[in-house]
């Protein structure tokens, strides 16, 4: 019998997972963060995943964050800015045992959430694969990509990959998570805020060459001085590379401010310069940006953390 698959989240990736899970035939069960919402989802009776124009429905259980079932196995696929409290939450219901694989965008929160549960064992995850919701309750597969993820304290995989080979899900196990999840940071701190504050597609970055650029070489420098020159290796090439292969998407950023929801910007600008200044490192362009980023979200009365 698998381990049951606890999802926290049910967002883009948290629903992409859980539905993939559960057309491999795998234990998966979703958590939601209020009766309310709980209410919504029992509604609709499950999730759909449409995938090349396919749509697929789950009848997938579901809870809320106060359930009573113990829970070995837990993706977390919230928000870096809801992470941490809703592992606070959850805390108590986790088994001995018990394994977190953290989907979130950035650095920092994965700290946060170890912090709270120090007998559990974290998994960090980097993903490529796009996905959006078109409805409440359905995602739709965007974009193959390739999910990494690593335990920076342990470097034994985990036996459950193979669920996730049966899900179709892309991954690879890699010992050094540190320098993927650093190194997508840099590609969203050097396209992200950009897009947003030009109003702009990725591909809309290309008119902007100069700013990329610069930008690019400051965020060389910090991994550079933090210790990461793997991440730091031809940054500026896969900048261009990824603004040209996702032209004609926005960004997840420009998505939150668009819909008038909260930014991840604390987990990644603000860590990257919060870091920077920590090694001393000189990133005017950098710091510079996060002003007018913080400027830009002031004006539409969203939240700068």
């Amino acid at each position: 019998m698998s381990t049951q698959w606890h999802v926290l989240g049910a967002g883009s990736l948290g629903s992409l997972w859980a539905t993939r899970l559960a057309r491999a035939g795998l234990p998966v069960r979703l958590i939601l963060r209020d009766p309310a919402r709980l209410a919504a989802y029992e509604a609709a009776g499950g999730l759909t995943l449409v995938e090349q124009g396919h749509h697929h429905f789950f009848s997938i259980p579901a809870q809320t964050v106060d359930a009573q079932e113990p829970i070995e196995r837990l993706l977390v696929a919230c928000k870096a800015y809801d992470a941490e409290a809703a592992i606070a939450r959850l805390a108590p219901r986790l088994t001995a045992n018990a394994e977190i694989i953290l989907l979130q965008n950035g650095l920092g929160s994965q700290d946060a959430v170890a912090t709270k549960v120090p007998r559990a064992r974290c998994i960090s995850a980097s993903s490529t694969e796009g996905a959006f919701r078109d409805a409440d309750w359905r995602v739709v597969f965007a974009g193959h990509g390739y999910t990494w993820l690593g335990d920076a304290s342990d470097p034994t995989p985990p036996p459950w990959l193979d669920e996730l080979v049966a899900s179709g899900i892309p991954h690879q196990w890699t010992p050094d998570i540190l320098t993927r999840l650093w190194r997508k940071l840099a590609l969203n701190c050097a396209i992200n805020p950009l897009t947003v504050l030009h109003d702009c597609t990725n591909g809309g970055l290309q008119a902007h060459h100069c700013e990329v650029a610069t930008l690019c070489a400051e965020l060389t420098d910090l991994l550079n001085c933090c210790g990461q020159p793997a991440a730091a290796q031809d940054l500026h090439s896969e900048v261009e590379r990824v603004i040209q292969a996702t032209s004609a998407n926005y960004s997840s950023m420009y998505q939150d401010v668009a819909n008038g929801r909260r930014t991840e910007i604390s987990y990644l600008l603000g860590h990257a310069c919060e870091v920077a200044a920590r090694h001393g490192c000189s990133m005017p362009h950098m710091n510079q940006l996060q002003t007018r980023l913080i400027r830009h979200l002031q004006a539409r009365g969203l939240p700068t953390l």
